[in-house]
């Protein structure tokens, strides 16, 4: 397992319901490594997932080649390399990194997912999500619609050529697997997990996100970096546990709520406090 040295992901603004916070980085940046790690390398994993149901990991509406090829141009001079040319050019831009690569368009007046490559999926399947607008990606958030999408929106529009952003999202699952389409898989697997199970059964899984406009077509390009690593991990850094608890601390508050429905992570508590507080107490 691999986990991500800035303990960014256990800050307090990441855990306070769906705050957007993006942070602007340097273009140099852009993808987060190390690269090919403990999860082999990327291009052998992804089309691994591809061979055996392309239709979970990969999908592209009509009209997004333009988009996606420049969305490969992009990827393959920022690392230097050069991709295949017997792909659909998002999927071969994909392959050159560990992060899963998604691309929105404006098309009726909404940021659609137009195309994506998506081999570390956190409960969802390319088939379910491309072509689909901004809102009906975040139907299941509460309050998504009322609260978050016009700023979302803003955002998408005006975010100029120049610029890139990230921010960082979090949840805890039982399962240390990269490649998770299928909730029901995961979920039925918490009711066998015990107490004294729960520091090397469950995983605190770490999400970290890039967005930047493509200036020829002005699709945007949002990529995203799966990291995780069992609960037990945090024991060897006592600064990052502190900072856990104190995230879980707040998702399971009333401010948390909504966070906490959306990331089904109530029936999780129990085992997360049992580890927390074993592990706080020798810490």
């Amino acid at each position: 397992m691999t986990t991500p040295d800035p303990p960014a992901a256990y800050a307090h603004r990441e855990a306070h319901l769906f705050r957007i916070g993006l942070a602007p980085i340097d273009h140099k940046d852009w993808f987060e490594g190390p690269y090919g790690s403990a999860d082999g390398d990327p291009a052998t994993r992804k089309a691994a997932i591809f061979a055996g149901d392309p239709d979970l990991c990969w999908g592209e509406t009509e009209g997004s080649r333009p988009a996606q090829g420049e969305a490969l141009t992009l990827v393959a001079e920022h690392l230097g390399v050069t991709p295949q040319a017997d792909l659909p050019p998002l999927h071969a831009a994909a392959l050159l990194v560990e992060d899963d690569l998604c691309l929105m368009e404006r098309r009726g007046g909404e940021w659609t997912l137009s195309a994506a490559s998506l081999c570390a999926p956190s409960f969802f399947s390319a088939k379910s999500v491309v072509g689909k607008s901004l809102a009906g990606l975040h139907g299941p958030v509460t309050g998504f619609g009322e609260r978050l999408l016009p700023r979302v929106d803003r955002i998408f529009t005006h975010l100029a050529d120049d610029q890139l952003v990230e921010r960082r999202n979090w949840s805890v699952v039982s399962s240390g697997e990269l490649f998770l389409p299928d909730e029901r898989a995961v979920r039925s697997r918490q009711s066998e997990i015990t107490p004294d199970m729960a520091g090397a059964r469950l995983f605190v899984r770490m999400e970290r996100q890039t967005l930047r406009r493509l200036p020829d077509t002005g699709a945007l390009l949002f990529t995203i970096r799966i990291w995780r690593h069992p609960l037990s991990a945090l024991r060897d850094r006592p600064e990052r546990l502190s900072a856990f608890a104190r995230a879980w601390d707040l998702v399971m508050t009333d401010d948390g709520e909504a966070f906490r429905n959306y990331k089904q992570l109530g029936p999780l508590d129990p085992l997360v406090r049992s580890f927390l507080a074993e592990a706080l107490a020798s810490a």
